[in-house]
């Protein structure tokens, strides 16, 4: 991919977008970054999502985050229980998707969009 001034501008409006979304309603990486890496930016899904996996891997949250604990909104134990798991979770599926077929991927990919839509849509308490 090129980078040309439209495109820089295009990818800081993503990340604003994520950033704000993820601080906001906990989205970002997934529901946004991938998809508009995909469809805007014209990256394959695997590249998609190993580009939003290395953005997450910096410290990109820690500023949400601390704005959250400042307010007593974080559960830690929570959180180093899931980082921990989702680091073993992260090596496991990378290993596996790498392997995949990339119109898998992609299908596996909506399918996991649509069943939580349905579910935050329909079924949420």
């Amino acid at each position: 991919m090129e980078m040309t001034t439209g495109t820089i501008l295009g990818l800081l409006a993503v990340g604003l977008a994520a950033g704000f979304l993820s601080s906001l309603v906990g989205i970002g990486g997934g529901i946004v970054i991938v998809p508009a890496l995909v469809l805007i930016f014209g990256l394959g899904q695997k590249e998609a999502q190993g580009t939003s996996l290395a953005l997450l891997s910096m410290p990109v949250a820690l500023v949400a985050a601390f704005n959250y604990h400042k307010a007593g909104q974080v559960n830690w134990k929570i959180a180093l229980i899931l980082a921990v798991t989702f680091v073993v979770g992260g090596f496991v599926g990378s290993k596996l998707v790498l392997g995949l077929d990339t119109g898998l991927v992609k299908k596996i990919f909506a399918i996991g969009m649509i069943a939580i839509a349905i579910k935050y849509l329909f079924f949420d308490k």
